[in-house]
């Protein structure tokens, strides 16, 4: 049986706190572009659409930084 490989306790640590900005920051310029975008076009609906939007964007990153991790092990 080969060796694990481990990585940096500190590259590990510099990339999930990555993800742990890029959540809530993901968040809110999806709600930011659709408050924008509701005053431009005088609309009541599209920040929800793209707060929804900014939310997924970062759980997909998430899961993709996830997969990543869990296949270099």
């Amino acid at each position: 049986m080969p060796p694990l490989s481990k990585k940096n306790p500190w590259v590990l640590v510099g990339q999930y706190t990555a993800l742990a900005v890029m959540l809530p920051a993901s968040t809110a310029v999806g709600y930011l572009i659709g408050h924008l975008l509701d005053r431009w076009l005088k609309t009541d609906f599209l920040y929800i659409v793209f707060l929804i939007l900014g939310i997924a964007a970062g759980f997909i990153q998430l899961i993709r930084q996830v997969q990543k991790d869990a296949a270099d092990q």
